[in-house]
């Protein structure tokens, strides 16, 4: 999971993308980068840390020009060092930097294509940076020295030949434009939006709606599976269905817990998908416990206030604020290691005393992945007097490792994997545990939009929409990227990683 943005404005660009990227930045707080463009000359700052923290005044500066992209990111593959912060530069053809979010599920048989046959040489584990040689490979087959939109479409097409998964990307081509593209399955989420000004007409591409809201930018809709969209120096927006045979299969994860409440993702609303989630919970509340003694329904914030405020109001029951969040604290699902995780709950959540004493209390969190957060949380709980601890999620059991850019590769690091529900519930230490049921979830979200066929839902279920995951690619992910492997990498990279810091690229294309 990662955050993308690519603006082409009238004026200078580097303020927008800031700001876009920091309404992103619950997508990845590992590292932030930029890529601007004046004239030819492209100027480059990114590093490890927060938007806040990796862009200063004097780094603002040196970010000219009205055209640019930006990334924030949480390593899902590789490792969290500032070598694989993006956006990725290839200097031919025509100069090209790209931001990824989602996953190349082979990218290892790309990696040696492109040595053998395109003669491309990776430089880092980061499959975007694939995904860029790939792209940038297809583009130079066009042999011109003047690049239209259908040369960029044909290029895109190339990538949907060649690469599977998971991919929501936006590239910037020196000296012509931005081009944005999606999976033929449509996985991951991704933009567009315009706005007028009195100069003319600027275009936004960005993985969530919330960051057009922002800027002033209108929604103008979501990318299609296997879509791109071509938007020139002037401003001139051209779109094409570049993949032979899309089908869109969004992931239901986004809706639970990745994206922002105040997004439309798919022509669905987050926030009323959220809504609908709640609603369901209750109604299993009743249909397992119609005569429940729950005193007060409490979230686990932030992600989880929605269900839990609607859960409440059909069960008539209380519904209270109990904990308090350090807001200074990042997301604990999406921290790169074990230890770092368990090490910011007690950091990230205070429990208030009198919501909790003497009281059975209903817990409510969007879901439970590795189980660590539920039981601290749950502990904190019974410390702060509550006399029963019940756990609701608005999500059914996570079992299934995720390949598709969320930070899930390994089966034996998720509570839900070999576990029956009785026994997650023992394992967390709750008196009574309440799953969402599968059927009950994809109808909540698919409410909003019934287009949609299928989700992708492999952490719930175990089917892999792109087809091509077996368990010998499951195992391999699982040695790459569980956390003793992340900590290994990373201890390595801490003695060797110098950080990117800032990087003037020129391009005389």
């Amino acid at each position: 999971m990662c955050g993308i943005v690519g603006i082409i404005s009238h004026g200078p660009v580097n303020q927008s993308l800031y700001d876009a990227m920091s309404v992103l930045q619950h997508r990845g707080q590992d590292a932030a980068g930029i890529v601007t463009v004046e004239g030819n000359r492209l100027s480059l700052r990114k590093d490890n840390g927060l938007v806040r923290d990796v862009f200063q005044t004097r780094h603002m500066l040196k970010l000219r020009g009205r055209m640019g992209i930006g990334h924030v990111r949480y390593p899902t593959a590789g490792c969290a060092s500032s070598a694989e912060s993006q956006p990725f530069f290839v200097n031919s053809p025509y100069g090209i930097s790209l931001a990824h979010n989602g996953n190349l599920t082979n990218v290892e048989q790309l990696t040696r294509d492109l040595f053998v046959e395109d003669l491309r040489h990776i430089n880092t584990g980061s499959d975007s940076e694939v995904l860029l040689n790939v792209f940038a490979h297809e583009l130079e087959k066009t042999r011109k020295l003047r690049l239209d939109e259908q040369d960029v479409f044909k290029a895109v097409r190339g990538v949907h030949r060649r690469c599977r998964g998971a991919y929501a990307a936006v590239a910037l081509i020196t000296g012509y434009g931005i081009v944005g593209f999606r999976d033929p399955h449509g996985i991951r989420p991704v933009v567009f939006g315009k706005r007028e000004t009195a100069e003319g007409v600027e275009v936004m591409i960005a993985s969530e709606s919330v960051s057009l809201d922002v800027l002033g930018f209108e929604l103008v809709r979501d990318l299609e599976p296997g879509e791109a969209v071509f938007v020139d120096n002037t401003g001139k927006i051209t779109t094409a269905q570049c993949a032979d045979e899309p089908k869109l299969t969004p992931c239901l994860f986004e809706f639970v817990y990745l994206a922002r409440p105040d997004s439309i993702i798919d022509n669905i609303s987050v926030y009323k998908a959220r809504l609908r989630m709640g609603e369901r919970l209750a109604e299993k509340v009743r249909r397992e416990r119609p005569d429940h003694d729950i005193d007060v329904i409490i979230p686990i914030p932030d992600t989880s206030r929605t269900s839990a405020l609607q859960m409440a109001n059909l069960l008539g029951v209380k519904y209270r604020e109990g904990f308090i969040k350090n807001r200074y604290v990042g997301r604990t699902f999406i921290m790169p290691g074990q230890i770092l995780r368990q090490r910011s709950v007690k950091q990230k959540l205070n429990a208030i005393d009198l919501e909790f004493r003497g009281k059975n209390v209903m817990l409510v969190d969007d879901s439970i992945v590795r189980g660590t957060t539920s039981q601290q949380i749950i502990q904190m709980a019974r410390e702060a007097g509550a006399r029963k601890v019940y756990f609701a999620s608005a999500a059914p059991p996570v079992r299934y490792p995720n390949v598709y850019g969320i930070d899930m590769p390994a089966a034996e690091e998720l509570i839900g994997h070999g576990r029956d529900e009785r026994q997650i519930g023992e394992a967390i230490g709750a008196d009574w545990l309440v799953y969402q049921d599968i059927e009950d979830l994809v109808e909540a979200v698919r409410y909003g939009n019934r287009r949609i066929a299928e989700f992708d839902a492999s952490v719930f279920t175990g089917r892999y929409v792109t087809g091509d995951i077996d368990q010998p690619y499951l195992d391999r992910v699982a040695a790459r990227r569980n956390d003793q492997a992340k900590a290994a990498v990373d201890g390595d990279d801490a003695e060797s990683d110098a950080g990117s810091g800032d990087i003037g690229l020129h391009n005389s294309a």
